[in-house]
C-alpha cells in the first residue's frame, strides 16, 4: 500500500464522459443517465483499501441521505483485478451488497476513464455542479484509518449542500488521501507517476 493523494484536478474542469458496467445490476451506467441532476458526485473507491473500508459506511449514508435530492452518486472502481482479485466485479457487488450501497457501483477495466479524471487514490471524489464543472474534490473528512477522528463526511457534505443551493464552491478544499489506485502493469498514467507519495 502506497499512501497516495489526490491530483486535485483544476476547479472548474469539465466532467469527463463515462459508460461503463454496474456490478450488482449489470447495465451499463453512463454519465448521460445523470442529466437530470443538479450535480454529479464520482467516488473513485475498491474493496480491499483499508481507507475505503474506514468509510464505506458513510458513503453508504451519503447514499440514502441524498437518494431523494438533485445530486446523483456514482462510484467507480479501477483496480486492475489481475493484482488485486477482490476489486474485480465479483469482489465489488459483494462490497456494495454488504455495505449497503444503494448508487451504481461501477468497474473501470481498462482504467481508461479513471486516467481521464486523473483519479490517483482510493477514495477519491470529484463533485460536479449542474454544468459538470469541478465544484469540488477533496478529502471526505479529516478522518483516517488510526487518527481517532470520527468519520462524518463533513467536508464532503459541505460541499454537496453548496452545490445543490448554486452557492460558491468552498474555498479551502484539502486533498483527499488512500491507497494508490492499482495500475496495470506499465500502464501508470504520467500524472500519477510524477505524484509524490504522502
Amino acid at each position: 500500500m502506497v499512501r497516495t493523494a489526490s491530483t486535485m484536478l483544476p476547479l472548474e474542469t469539465k466532467m469527463p464522459t463515462f459508460s461503463l458496467p454496474d456490478v450488482v445490476s449489470g447495465r451499463t451506467v453512463s454519465d448521460a443517465d445523470f442529466n437530470d441532476k443538479d450535480a454529479l458526485l464520482v467516488m473513485f473507491i475498491c474493496s480491499h483499501c483499508p481507507y475505503v473500508k474506514h468509510v464505506e459506511a458513510e458513503l453508504a449514508r451519503l447514499g440514502r441521505d441524498y437518494a431523494p435530492s438533485r445530486l446523483g452518486l456514482v462510484a467507480i472502481s479501477a483496480n486492475d483485478a489481475a493484482s488485486h482479485p477482490d476489486d474485480g466485479p465479483a469482489g465489488l457487488k459483494r462490497q456494495a451488497e454488504q455495505a449497503g450501497f444503494s448508487f451504481p457501483y461501477l468497474y473501470d477495466e481498462t482504467q481508461a476513464v479513471a486516467t481521464t479524471f486523473t483519479a490517483a487514490c482510493t477514495p477519491d471524489f470529484f463533485l460536479f455542479d449542474r454544468e459538470r464543472r469541478l465544484f469540488y474534490r477533496g478529502q471526505l473528512d479529516a478522518s483516517r484509518p488510526g487518527n481517532g477522528v470520527a468519520v462524518d463526511g463533513a467536508d464532503l457534505r459541505a460541499a454537496i449542500e453548496a452545490v445543490l443551493a448554486g452557492a460558491s464552491a468552498p474555498s479551502l478544499q484539502k486533498a483527499s488521501l488512500g491507497c494508490n489506485i492499482k495500475w496495470r502493469a506499465g500502464h501508470e498514467p504520467a500524472y500519477f507517476t510524477g505524484l509524490p507519495a504522502s
